[in-house]
Parts: structure tokens; C-alpha cells; sequence
């Protein structure tokens, strides 16, 4: 058998833990102002005022691309914040920032190498943006025609007519999309954005201009790890 014959199914494991959900959930950022002075309560942080004044410091580094491919240890007894100082980081750095927290016990597990644990668990703290093109429906709602049948039931056609400043068109709907205008509460007047992956949402701003259907630059935020997942499912 030739060596390019040889598929190689690589069996992506995920670590089964228990977490304290909630114990971190209050934390926002680091608490601190301007001049990186740390408040006394803030952004659900409360005392190690040094500590998160120095992981301000850090911040601005990483922010400024100066300490990039490096590492920060945090030491300390248990229960002095440190895991709480590193989430605020990741939180100040933005919601899309991924934050991988795990058990030194997680490491001895009798299901994978304590090399592969600590290889996964790095790959769940690395985030990837991924840009890609969809195309969206923007428009004012001039009328919905849903037709409803005379037994009741699920209504499985209707119109839509939308329109901007320069154009109006009607548009046939189907079952999921008649749910979903109904269920956002849509009326006419609205001004609504639909997309094909997320559905319709309505905005309260002016008839926009232009032609209806648009294409807008999506940015989706994935782990290392979620890709490895999705890649092991499509072997």
C-alpha cells in the first residue's frame, strides 16, 4: 500500500470536567481608570489593587503588539484572584477573546496524555477571526401578507413587500421565515435586515438607501480546538 493511501482518523478527545459556573461570571475587566489606577470596586473586581494595576501594564503591551508569542505567570496562594485577574485581561481585550480555564487534576486524566490535556487547552485559548462575505436583505416593511388557513394552523405562505429610497419589491415567504418575522414582532414601518444564516432582524433608523439586497463582511471568532473538532467530524 502506497504511503498516500494511508488515511490517518486522528480522534479528537475533549476534556469532561466539572466547572463553578458563575464563580468568575461577574468579572467585566480590570477595574481600572485612565491612568491605570485601580478602583476600589469595579467591573466586578474588589482589592489587589498592585496586581491588577501591573496586569494594566501588561494589557496595554499586548494591545500594542509589543509582547506577542510571550507568556505572564501569575503566582499566588489559592483565592487570591489570580484567575480573576486573568479573566479580567481577557475581558478587557474584548468579549471575542477566548479565555481557557482547567484543573492542574484535569492534566492526570486516565483518557489522554497529560501532553495532549495541555496541548488542547492551549488550543482553546488561541482564537482565529475568520472573514468571510454574506449576502442580507435591508429594507422598510410597506406591508406583510401572511395567508392563514380558515381551520387554523401554522400559516404557510405570504408576501413581503420592502423597500428603500430607490427601489420596492415583493418578496414570497415561506414557513421558518413567516416564524421568525412573527416572532421579532415585525410591523409595517419597520426597518428590518435579513440574512440567510441568522434571520431577520428589525432596526429603528431611517429608509435606507440604495439596493435592497447588499453584501456585508461577516467576522466569525473560532478556537484552534473548535476547528480541530470540525475537522475531525468531516474525516
Amino acid at each position: 500500500m502506497a504511503a498516500g493511501d494511508v488515511k490517518v482518523n486522528a480522534e479528537i478527545r475533549d476534556l469532561t470536567r466539572i466547572e463553578r459556573i458563575g464563580a468568575h461570571s461577574h468579572i467585566r475587566g480590570l477595574g481600572l481608570d485612565d491612568a491605570l489606577e485601580a478602583r476600589a470596586v469595579s467591573q466586578g473586581m474588589v482589592g489587589q489593587v498592585r496586581a491588577r494595576k501591573a496586569a494594566g501594564v501588561i494589557l496595554n503591551m499586548i494591545k500594542e503588539g509589543k509582547i506577542a508569542g510571550r507568556a505572564v505567570l501569575l503566582a499566588g496562594q489559592p483565592g487570591t484572584g489570580k484567575t480573576a485577574i486573568a479573566m479580567g485581561m481577557a475581558k478587557a481585550l474584548g468579549e471575542e477573546t477566548p479565555f481557557a480555564m482547567m484543573a492542574s487534576s484535569e492534566i492526570f486524566s486516565l483518557d489522554m496524555s497529560k501532553t495532549e490535556a495541555l496541548t488542547q487547552a492551549f488550543r482553546k485559548a488561541i482564537g482565529v477571526r475568520i472573514k468571510e462575505e454574506t449576502e442580507i436583505i435591508e429594507g422598510e416593511v410597506v406591508e406583510i401578507e401572511i395567508d392563514r388557513p380558515e381551520a387554523g394552523g401554522v400559516a404557510k405562505t405570504g408576501k413581503l413587500t420592502l423597500k428603500t429610497t430607490e427601489m420596492e419589491t415583493i418578496y414570497d415567504l415561506g414557513v421558518k421565515m413567516i416564524e421568525s418575522l412573527t416572532k421579532e414582532k415585525v410591523v409595517a414601518g419597520d426597518v428590518i435586515t435579513i440574512d440567510k444564516s441568522s434571520g431577520p432582524t428589525t432596526k429603528f433608523v431611517q429608509c435606507p438607501e440604495g439596493e435592497l439586497q447588499k453584501r456585508k463582511e461577516v467576522v466569525h471568532v473560532v478556537t484552534l480546538h473548535e476547528i480541530d473538532v470540525i475537522n475531525s467530524r468531516s474525516q
